[in-house]
């Protein structure tokens, strides 16, 4: 829009499907571009606005700058579903500097969110370089970087006060940090199992505490999406990883109770319970343990494993409005 916008109001604007395109079409041209002339291209228009036009070659221009100041090209776009919509929101990712993480990350950058990956390597992986520019090229927001190990909770909270200050809301959270042992369980060390529930479950329940406080404060609202497991209900046939199944358990419980505390804030609170998912560890995995590989698709109903693309569009439902009724729930895949 390069012009101050002139009003009509004698004229409807009830026009063909045509005719919207082509208006849409003259909001958007280069009026600077050299021979650009409205006699040139009024004759595409449906005969009325021809006629209409021989009176004065300013009314279509009148209609035009009308539609573009008084509605905005989302107002102006196809009804869909637009409670899916993340556009505007800042929402945080945990463990995204790479695998489910960045991909769910990518899902909703493509909803319109600005997104936060948060993550304890020094540098994100080089997926989430390509993730970042193409949000800011493609997607019309953008992906940022935070260091951070989820059991420094006061570094986490300066962070995340940070992020909310800056952008004035703080509205989703996917809780995605976090990391597996597998040790018999007569083996394990007290060491490396309080490690392991310090980082999946307290730094989970630390970094959706520092995103509370920040929906809190500024008294919008939001959703969260703690990344639990099925390992959390069952347990896993073949699977030596004691620790890991109560951390998730944990996680799903804790989940619940955060829902049931924080819901008066209007704050949902939901998880996800992925199965095995071909994930670069998994294929590590798959190496050390080749018979895994063969038997693991065979324990579902698919007789396949999960890929990381497949857990996008719970992420997205979860932090929209097309789940604002559901709290505590744990989908599993």
């Amino acid at each position: 829009m390069y012009l101050a916008a002139g009003r009509f109001s004698s004229y409807s604007c009830s026009t063909s499907c045509f005719s919207c395109i082509f208006l849409l079409c003259l909001v958007i041209w280069p009026w600077e571009s050299p021979g650009f002339s409205i006699d040139t291209h009024k004759r595409f228009l449906p005969l009325e606005y021809q006629t209409l036009t021989t009176h004065s070659d300013t009314l279509i221009l009148d209609i035009v700058f009308s539609l573009s100041t008084t509605r905005s090209f989302e107002e102006m776009a196809p009804a869909g579903l637009p409670e899916f919509s993340l556009s505007g929101k800042v929402v945080l990712v945990s463990g995204a500097a790479r695998g489910l993480g960045l991909t769910q990350a990518e899902a909703v950058l493509e909803a319109g969110a600005t997104v936060y990956a948060l993550d304890r390597l020094d540098e994100p992986s080089p997926d989430f370089h390509r993730v970042a520019e193409r949000a800011e090229k493609e997607l019309n927001t953008s992906l940022h970087y935070r260091r951070i190990d989820v059991r420094d909770a006061a570094d986490l909270n300066k962070i995340v006060e940070e992020i909310g200050t800056k952008h004035g809301r703080m509205d989703g959270l996917i809780a995605a940090a976090g990391i597996q042992q597998e040790t018999p369980a007569l083996e394990y060390t007290a060491e490396d199992a309080n490690r392991m529930f310090e980082v999946n479950i307290t730094g989970v329940f630390m970094t959706a505490q520092a995103v509370a406080k920040q929906m809190i404060r500024f008294g919008n609202g939001g959703s969260m999406v703690l990344i639990a497991s099925m390992s959390g209900s069952v347990a896993n046939r073949g699977l030596i990883c004691s620790a890991y199944n109560a951390s998730k358990a944990g996680v799903i419980q804790l989940a619940r109770n955060l829902a049931a505390e924080w819901g008066e804030h209007n704050i949902r609170v939901n998880t996800i319970s992925p199965g095995y998912i071909v994930t670069a560890m998994v294929e590590a995995l798959f190496e050390q343990y080749p018979d895994r590989k063969e038997s693991w698709p065979k324990q579902n109903m698919l007789g396949r494993l999960s890929k990381p693309q497949e857990y996008r569009g719970a992420a997205v439902f979860l932090l929209s409005e097309a789940s604002s009724f559901m709290v505590s729930s744990d989908p599993w895949f």
